[in-house]
């Protein structure tokens, strides 16, 4: 198989990316809606469309600003302002969308964790969308630095790279593994497993960012490096409160 790779359907050029990315939604989102019907809810039914609402909306504006801070200085056009408009990261996506639960809960009043029900959907969905990303290739800027390491691939411009997007995936699966087991193992309080799944996911992509080839940064970090800080800081009372608990025992 060649990459970058798409479909060729009755011969109509089609994006495999674009398609992968639409159908992660679509999985993703029924898998929430059967475990929500096969667990019990604390929130009711209008309070979790509300979080729902608020989390898209979250999800949407701070993918396109991540997105848009990845490469600040385009030059401004109506051709660039469309490229910009379809320029998302899904680390904005989900530190935007949790900013959007936490809003939607204040407005609505609901004082309950919300986030639990979501991980393994958001995961399974991160999973999907990664497939397109390795699909595309150098077409999508998911890919890695050259590299001589026996992991080396050539993703469309024949230089040898770090497949990136496939180390995500082997990471996805043991995160997966670990997080249910995790959730079978131990009695965790109302929202923490969504906590461990964002500083799991934000320490893994902080990490794999050194892999990549940006080109904007500041500290020395890139964009989706220094959203990572954020999340962790954003975290720092459930981390100190984890170092504690394994202090005192």
């Amino acid at each position: 198989m060649k990459i970058p790779f798409n479909l060729e359907l009755f011969g109509i050029n089609i994006n495999t990316h674009l398609v992968l990315e639409y159908l992660a939604f679509f999985i993703a989102y029924r898998y929430y809606v059967f475990l929500r019907k096969s667990n019990t809810d604390t929130i009711n039914s209008n309070n979790r469309l509300s979080i729902i609402l608020g989390a898209a909306l979250g999800a949407l504006i701070g993918s396109r600003l991540v997105g848009f801070l990845e490469n600040p200085l385009i030059e401004l056009s109506l051709r660039n302002l469309i490229q910009l408009f379809n320029t998302k990261t899904i680390m904005g996506g989900l530190f935007g969308g949790l900013l959007g639960v936490e809003l939607a809960k204040k407005l609505i009043g609901e004082k309950q964790s919300s986030g639990d029900l979501f991980v393994f959907p958001i995961i399974l969905g991160i999973f999907i969308g990664r497939v397109g990303c390795f699909l595309s290739g150098i077409n999508e800027f998911t890919y890695g630095k050259v590299t001589s390491s026996i992991f080396g691939m050539d993703l469309g411009d024949g230089l040898m790279r770090h497949p990136t997007s496939l180390y995500e995936l082997v990471f996805l699966t043991f995160l997966l593994i670990t997080l249910r087991a995790i959730n079978d193992s131990f009695q965790l309080k109302n929202g923490e497993l969504f906590k461990i799944f964002m500083l799991s996911y934000f320490g893994f992509r902080f990490c794999i960012e050194f892999l990549k080839p940006n080109v904007f940064y500041t500290f020395g970090l890139s964009s989706i490096q220094l959203l990572c800080v954020i999340c962790w800081l954003y975290y720092s009372q459930f981390i100190a409160s984890l170092l504690l608990s394994r202090q005192v025992r």
